[in-house]
């Protein structure tokens, strides 16, 4: 098991996983807490629902979205290659990460960035890992606003646009009022050295 890899053991009563994977396998978007901010979900294998996604928040198709695993070992099903350096750093951060890959594998034309760079964030969330392991596939975690807003920092400030605009809102976390940040982004240079994009 990998170290940054949550025990499998936690219940959340208020969300039928079945039926949740049953919507994400059809072309479904859901409206999801992250392991940072609220977010825009479906599964990032599936074009047709990383298309839906854009729609719904008005992106520019040059933006690719942030892609959640559950694992190291997931990552490694979608990128071509991991630096060993970032997985030593990724088992001990403690904050949330999103890494950007060069080389994308196995995802879709409109999941990635230009040039074929993809950025990936193993979820340190229970919630978000359960349900990661539920579908099997890795999920798009945009953040759940209209492009040119801001992002909710709580579900009280998401929009009654992007909420109509989903098949499935979690219930898990909707009372929470702490405030939430989006994670650190960070990538290799091409020396080798790590760069950070968002501290």
């Amino acid at each position: 098991m990998d170290a940054i890899t949550l025990p499998n053991t936690i219940t959340f009563d208020k969300d039928n996983f079945e039926n949740i994977t049953e919507i994400l396998q059809n072309d479904g978007i859901i409206l999801y807490p992250t392991d940072t901010i609220w977010g825009l979900g479906c599964d990032a294998t599936n074009p047709v629902a990383v298309e839906r996604v854009y729609n719904l928040k008005q992106r520019d198709r040059s933006k690719p979205f942030v892609l959640l695993v559950d694992s190291i070992e997931m990552i490694k099903d979608y990128v071509e290659a991991l630096h060993p350096r970032l997985e030593t750093l990724m088992m001990h951060h403690t904050r949330p990460m999103t890494v950007i890959y060069d080389k994308a594998k196995n995802l879709p034309e409109n999941a990635v960035g230009p040039g074929g760079s993809v950025a990936i964030r193993v979820a340190l969330d229970p919630f978000c890992q359960q349900l990661i392991r539920a579908v099997g596939k890795p999920l798009v975690a945009s953040s759940a606003n209209i492009s040119g807003e801001p992002f909710p920092s709580i579900f009280g400030e998401i929009s009654s646009e992007v909420i109509q605009g989903v098949d499935y809102i979690a219930k898990h976390r909707r009372d929470d009022k702490s405030p939430k940040e989006p994670s650190v982004i960070v990538k290799y240079d091409g020396k080798g050295e790590l760069v950070f994009l968002r501290e």
